[in-house]
């Protein structure tokens, strides 16, 4: 019956610290400083001719020499030989040293050399039968296997011939290029060649877990891994623990050490009796593998595993090669579309690039683009997914500004599956820069692209009980198991990663010069507006006496002359008189109107049902002879604002709805004052305060000019006269308060006509 199997114990065995060799060399750890044995595998009697118990604490030159132990310190010097770093493999000398027996036969060795913090390590594989190696026969094959390699121009193409290559090296039965999707993804066959009769693994993925992740740290640290026989007997090391650290010797960079059971158990349940693995390495990471296998035990030479590391490290610097040729092209490609995109931004605001047929989006083949600046969103594509900008806000902090963070799987970041994602609206895949640390920002963003794939072993349940083991099996084509993997987009290219980091740096320098520009604007029209107010204040101010000189010139005329002027003449100086007065009225308004950009704002926490009783203190006369009553349908809040400016507000606005109200048939005539909640443009709400009537109403087109100055909708004689003042006044002070204020018109208001609202806002704090 199949079970479960847990997959933990695999994961968590220190398989560098297994404490053991493969029993066909021999090992010998010395220590630096005074050339004293400090660990020896078992079988050193066998291999080495010396018993491990006679070597331990004994000098490594009783069983070397001195000069054999002098040229292997040398060899980790002159080869890079060291313990190796989590960035990169660990190099290793390989050294022909020869011992003497008690019988006095000298036996040839291969040994390869390397550092484990103060330890020298050697590791001696008998000299193989055929004889020493010879670099002049052995070169050819590998120079023609490079020269091949050379002529691949693209990863699929390069993988495919060093396939070819490594099999003819070393005459394994199966040799495979597994590519890993991702640090601790799974891996896909990418190419393969294979003896007659053996299944297809062409293109099929295999579970992470088939590689755990101390695997991958040491494919990382050791370009080559050889396990000669899955059924060889493991030696084990003298001492077990070393003394000081109570662990056993730290085999990472040994080329004999041991395999864990767990692995050769999954060989065993797929055939294999020996396998060999070089690693391929991309910008100090692990990208793939050559994996190699073969039906028979197999011994590879020195010689043929060094031609194997050094075809690993061609091939992972041809694949680099090719990766950068393809960045190069296609980076190439986006850079011009970048300039023309810029040339068309050089002359617009940066909203512009998310127009329909900007190419922003095209730019880096996204579905759509989203720019936040200050509380302004705006987003191209459809649909826009509705978690984004939600999400943009909590991952705005995650880098610094200007660089660029992208993932092609944002689901799984969040820990969200794809059905959630799908219904909360998160993309699948997004690729933003942060312009600033105020949340400026620009994104783009890719829908999910389910991608299916064949498994050699169902994703799902990686590890079970079956007919060929304990666990791991099957594997194969045989046992195909096809799923889709859901959940994420196409990759971010590294092309348009740089791209977005170019496009970054030439907006941050267009909106830095459109924001000094802007600047320079507003403090030129701050000055300009002092300029205006202090002439209409002056303006103003001057003018009023030669009127009142006029007016009362007039007034002398007629008192003194009026006996003897004809009517025309008395006319047309009462004219003079009505239009002198009527100028002074304007130019107190003007006045005023000057005034209101000069006075400073007396902020304060106000009742707004104070401040509206105050404004009927002084309007209530006009509205009882006008038969208006002010209604209030529900009690309103309280408002931060000047008290004075806001009744002056309130004032008017009464005064100028009273003049429009119409009778509902009783006899009565009403206004409405109330105050409601409203959002605010740019994100966020506020309290609107609204004052209604249900008068003539004002056509869409009107609106706008009845807040200008001295612009009315009807002649002066008609609707109770006024200057036109009232609502430009209005509009000022709320202004000054940072609100904004806006007409309705028809409104829903009973009886009479379609009726006009007027709503205003006051910001939250003082304007200059």
């Amino acid at each position: 019956m199949s079970q479960e199997f847990d997959l933990s114990q695999c994961v968590r065995e220190p398989i560098h610290l297994l404490g053991g060799v493969q029993s066909y060399g021999a090992l010998v750890a010395a220590r630096l400083h005074d050339a004293v044995v400090d660990t020896v595998s078992r079988n050193a009697g066998d291999v080495l001719g010396r018993a491990a118990g006679e070597l331990v604490g004994r000098p490594v030159t009783e069983l070397v020499g001195d000069e054999q132990w002098a040229l292997a310190r040398e060899s980790t010097e002159t080869a890079g030989a060291g313990e190796g770093t989590p960035d990169g493999p660990a190099a290793s000398g390989v050294l022909s040293l020869s011992l003497e027996s008690d019988d006095g036969r000298v036996r040839l060795f291969d040994v390869t050399v390397h550092r484990v913090a103060e330890l020298l390590v050697l590791e001696f594989e008998p000299r193989a039968a055929e004889g020493p190696f010879v670099f002049q026969n052995f070169y050819p094959r590998v120079r023609r296997a490079l020269h091949r390699l050379q002529g691949a121009t693209n990863v699929t193409e390069c993988c495919a011939a060093a396939v070819r290559e490594v099999q003819a090296l070393t005459g394994y039965d199966r040799v495979v290029a597994y590519r890993f999707d991702g640090a601790e993804g799974p891996g896909q066959v990418i190419a393969e060649v294979r003896n007659e009769g053996r299944e297809p693994w062409l293109g099929l993925w295999f579970p992470a877990s088939d590689i755990p992740p101390q695997a991958r740290r040491l494919y990382a640290r050791n370009w080559i891994r050889v396990i000669g026989d899955v059924d060889d007997a493991t030696v084990g090391l003298l001492p077990e623990l070393r003394e000081g650290t109570g662990e056993p010797l730290d085999l990472s960079g040994s080329i004999l050490r041991t395999v864990s059971g767990y692995h050769l158990e999954y060989l065993r349940n797929i055939g294999v009796a020996s396998s060999m693995s070089v690693s391929l390495l991309r910008d100090g990471e692990l990208w793939g593998l050559i994996a190699c296998h073969g039906d028979e035990p197999r011994r590879l030479t020195p010689e043929v595993r060094a031609a194997c590391e050094f075809f690993g490290i061609a091939l992972s610097l041809q694949l680099a090669a090719v990766a950068e040729r393809e960045q190069a092209d296609e980076l190439s490609g986006r850079r011009r579309a970048l300039a023309a995109l810029l040339a068309r931004l050089s002359s617009q605001e940066p909203d512009a690039l998310l127009r329909p047929g900007s190419g922003m989006a095209e730019l880096l083949l996204a579905d759509g683009v989203l720019l936040v600046r200050g509380t302004e969103v705006t987003a191209t594509g459809d649909p826009v997914p509705a978690a984004l900008p939600g999400l943009l806000e909590r991952l705005a902090g995650a880098g610094p500004v200007g660089e660029v963070w992208s993932s092609d799987r944002v689901p799984e970041a969040l820990g969200l599956d794809a059905a959630e994602a799908e219904a909360q609206g998160v993309p699948a895949g997004l690729l933003f820069l942060p312009f600033n640390r105020a949340g400026d920002l620009l994104a783009w963003w890719r829908r999910e692209q389910p991608a299916p794939r064949e498994w050699a072993a169902d994703p799902a349940r990686p590890v079970r009980t079956g007919p060929g083991g304990e666990r791991l099996t099957p594997r194969g084509s045989a046992a195909v198991h096809r799923a889709t993997v859901r959940g994420r987009s196409t990759p971010w290219s590294p092309a348009q990663r740089v791209v977005a980091g170019e496009l970054w740096r030439e907006m941050s320098g267009l909106l830095s010069r459109q924001m000094a520009e802007l600047e320079a604007r507003n403090t030129e029209l701050a000055r300009t507006n002092e300029d205006l107010d202090s002439f209409a204040h002056a303006a103003a101010h001057d003018l009023k006496e030669p009127l009142r000189g006029i007016s009362n010139a007039a007034a002398f005329i007629v008192e003194d002359a009026g006996a003897v002027l004809d009517d025309t003449s008395l006319r047309r100086l009462t004219t003079v008189r009505r239009l002198a007065e009527r100028m002074d009225g304007l130019l107190d308004s003007l006045l005023h109107f000057s005034r209101l950009g000069q006075v400073g704002l007396k902020r304060e926490e106000l009742s707004l049902e104070e401040v509206v009783d105050d404004a009927l203190l002084v309007a209530g006369g006009r509205l009882a002879e006008q038969g208006v009553t002010v209604v209030r349908p529900a009690p309103l809040p309280r408002v931060r604002a000047d008290r004075e400016r806001l009744r002056e507000v309130l004032e008017n606005l009464f005064v100028n709805a009273a003049k429009y109200a119409a009778d509902e048939g009783t006899g009565e005539r009403r206004v409405w004052v109330e105050a409601v909640p409203v959002a605010e443009p740019g994100g966020g709400e506020a309290v609107a305060v609204v004052v209604r009537d249900n008068g003539i109403g004002i056509p869409p087109g009107q609106q706008e000019d009845v807040l200008q100055l001295f612009r009315r909708l009807h002649r002066r004689e008609e609707r109770g006269g006024g200057s036109g003042v009232g609502l430009a006044v209005v509009k000022r002070i709320v202004e000054r308060h940072g609100g904004r204020l806006w007409l309705e018109s028809p409104v829903a208001a009973p009886g009479g006509g379609p009726g006009t609202a007027v709503w205003f806002t006051l910001g939250a704090t003082d304007t200059p």
